[in-house]
Parts: C-alpha cells; structure tokens; sequence
C-alpha cells in the first residue's frame, strides 16, 4: 500500500472515532488540501533543493491508533535545565500527554484543542486556527491539520505575565517502530500579555521518525511573545516545523531557531505584521555535518505601516551536510514607512558541504528602508593564523572563531540557563 491509499485508510479511522468533534469539518478541507497538493517534490519552488518525498517511502504506525506506553521517569532524559520552575508540555508521538505535564503558572490556561474548540474559546480557534495554510501551500501543511486531534490550545489572559516559561518537549518513541508525529499547537496572547517558550525535539530508539510539526501563535497589541527552538535529534529522525505568528496587534516578537543535528530538517518561520508599529526579529543557528539537511525558509510580511523586522541567520556546514536559507519580506503597499532588514551568513568547513542560500524582496511600497544579503565563505585564514601565532592550538582556534562567529545568534537568548545549556550544546558539536 502506498503512503497516498494508507492516509486515506487512517483520515477515514480518524473521522469515524472523532466525528463529532468541531475539528472534524476542518479536517475534512485540509484532506482535501492534501489530495490536491500531494508530497512536494523538486519540481514545487519552495520545496527545490529539499528531497522530502523520501521520507514518504517509509512504513510508519497509524498515526490513529494505540496508546503511547511512556512515562514520567522516561521524560526525565530529556527535560532542559530549569524545569523545576517552568511550566511543562510534553508531546509524545505527537499527541499531548497531560498526564506527563506539569502547569505551575496560575495564569495560564492549557487546554486540548478540541475542546478549545467548543467552549468560550471557539471564537479564537475558528478565526485563528488553520491560518499557516494561507502561507505554506503545500501538502505537508495540509496533512497535519488533516490528522489533528491532540493538539493543545495554550491562552493568556489580557495584562497577565507568564513569570515561569513553558517548555515544549516533541518527543518520539521509535524503539520498535518508524513513527510519523503530528504536534499541533494555537498560542493566543491577549493584550499586553507576556510568554516565554522554549521547544525541544527528541527521539528515544534506532528506528526512523518524522516529525510534521505546527505552531500558529496570535499577538494582540502590547503583547510580548519570545520563542526559542532547539533541534538536536539523532541522525535518524526529520522535522517539517513550522512556526507561524501573527502580530495582529501593536506588539514584540523574539525568536530564535537553533538547529544542530538531524536527518532532514525544515524550518517554516512566519511572522505576518498585522498592525502598525509591529517589531520583530528572527534569528537561526544551524551547524550540521555528517549527511544532515538543514531547510530554513523564513517570510516576514509587512501588511500594515511603521513596522520593524531585523533577521539574521547564520550557518556552520561540516563534512557532507547541505544547507538551505529562503527568506522572504513583503512589504504590502499600505505598509509605508516599512523597516525590514535580512541577512545569511554562512561557513564552510569541508569542501564537500555546501548551502544554497535566496534572500528575497517583494516591496509594493514606495517609503520604505529595507534590505537583504547572504554570504559564503570559508573560516577567516588571518583570524587563524593570528591566534595560532600566538600559540594557540589550530583547533582550539577554529572553534574559538565558530563560537565567535555563532555568539551573535546565541547572546539573543535571554534565559541564562537555556544559554548555558545551548553553549553546551555548541561546544560539543565543536569538540570541546
């Protein structure tokens, strides 16, 4: 059976289970989405130098059926330094796992997504709730809103600050089996509200896993939404992730996008400038080697006036790893007085790794500052010499200029000890 015949068989598992839950009928239209679209293949623009079709070519359990035996103590291995302080989501295979998460913060509301979807927050999910596929055209968006069940629906309440950051821990269980996961979130942030995120990816066992993930985060004015993804899975897991913000009030967005290990891995950052006076910044980090593949595709769009975006995305390529960087602004033509700048830079340290980098612009306005640039090169041979000049050892040198070069990225992240816990991970990758 192919993936096309096994997708339909599970879609009509799941409508049959779940048929009277206010999800249903958006499953339905994002099934059909998936029909018409299929997997993307080179052919698609967006989708050119990322191969993701292999990763269709596998056997994964039904994404409908069975309960995931893990545990607390199983989570234990993966949590991030400061649990013991922040407000815990866990996803295993996909699904949401309230019993293996913790909420400390009384001001926060976590609710499943279906039932979001029926009660006094039914408004906010049928007005927000699908609002990527506007954005991200394809199949693999579609398959995921296609499959949604367990998702979550994370809100804060107006003029309420969330002291204690959630951690989101995406974990698979692939110990006996290929595992497709779905993880689907909607954050709606009311006025003058305040959230931390920090999203991890993990992967328990040796078989192969896909993640196909979606975040869709609201921003209503005076707002503050700070968010920060870290990927270092094994070399046997994949990732479709996407995170989709809108700014449709007056408001600040920060995130931050670590990437340091995978199979094939796709980034979708999307932040939509709904209101004027909007200001946001974007940042990545990727440093691959071995075989992985690294796809970051960003779009800032600029729909209204006097807004402020600053984007800056550096790359370390190592051995056989590829690399992508797509970033688009658009600047809509109400959006006068528009301030949009974007850059790629990126290293590489082998020469048989390589990047393909397209910075783009699509301005319709005519008062704007805007501006973009990438960059690809090789360590700096002065810097080195300097250092080792001056007897430091060639390859205490080299990280000591990677670090340098990545510490831009790295000082953007402003819990300490998700810094140290990163500059960690940094380290490791650099040998040291």
């Amino acid at each position: 059976m192919n993936m096309t015949e096994l997708f339909k068989d599970q879609f009509a598992q799941l409508q049959a289970e779940d048929k009277d839950s206010k999800l249903s009928a958006l499953r339905e239209e994002a099934f059909s989405a998936f029909n018409k679209f299929g997997i993307p293949t080179v052919r698609h623009e967006e989708w050119k130098y990322t191969r993701i079709g292999t990763l269709f070519a596998k056997d994964y359990k039904s994404q409908v059926s069975g309960q995931v035996n893990f545990s607390a103590k199983d989570v234990d291995a993966y949590r991030l330094p400061g649990h013991e302080d922040a407000n815990e989501l866990v996803f295993v295979n996909g699904q949401f796992a309230d019993k293996l998460s913790t909420i400390r913060s009384k001001d926060l509301t976590v609710l499943h997504l279906a039932e979001a979807a029926k009660n006094e927050y039914s408004e906010i999910v049928s007005k927000h709730f699908g609002h990527s596929s506007d954005y991200l055209k394809d199949g693999i968006n579609a398959l995921n809103t296609a499959f949604v069940k367990d998702g979550i629906f994370i809100h804060v309440k107006r003029s309420k600050i969330i002291e204690e950051p959630i951690y989101i821990y995406n974990i698979t269980d692939a110990a006996a089996e290929n595992i497709l996961a779905q993880p689907r979130s909607l954050i709606y942030l009311s006025e003058n509200a305040q959230l931390q995120i920090i999203e991890t990816f993990a992967t328990r066992g040796t078989e192969d896993s896909f993640t196909n993930q979606i975040m869709e985060v609201i921003v209503e004015k005076d707002a503050r939404f700070e968010y920060c993804k870290i990927q270092n899975d094994s070399a046997n897991a994949s990732q479709v992730s996407t995170t989709h913000i809108r700014q449709t009030g007056t408001s600040y967005v920060n995130a931050i996008i670590v990437s340091l290990n995978g199979e094939i891995v796709r980034n979708n950052t999307n932040v939509v400038m709904e209101a004027p006076h909007c200001e946001a910044h974007l940042y990545g980090l990727y440093f691959q080697k071995g075989n992985s593949h690294i796809d970051n595709h960003t779009i800032v769009d600029n729909v209204m006036p006097h807004c402020f975006s600053n984007e800056l995305y550096k790359g370390m390529m190592d051995e056989n790893s590829t690399g992508v960087f797509n970033g688009k602004i658009f600047v809509r033509q109400p959006a006068q007085k528009t301030n949009a700048f974007q850059s790629n830079k990126n290293i590489l340290l082998s020469n048989n790794a390589s990047v393909n980098t397209k910075p783009q612009l699509e301005i319709f306005a005519d008062d704007v500052k805007c501006s973009h640039g990438c960059t690809i090169g090789q360590l700096d041979e002065e810097g080195l010499f300097y250092l080792q000049s001056r007897g430091i050892p060639e390859k205490i040198a080299k990280s000591m200029l990677l670090v340098g070069f990545a510490s831009d990225i790295l000082d953007k992240i402003n819990l300490p000890h998700i810094r140290t816990y990163v500059d960690h991970l940094v380290a490791e990758r650099l040998g040291n």
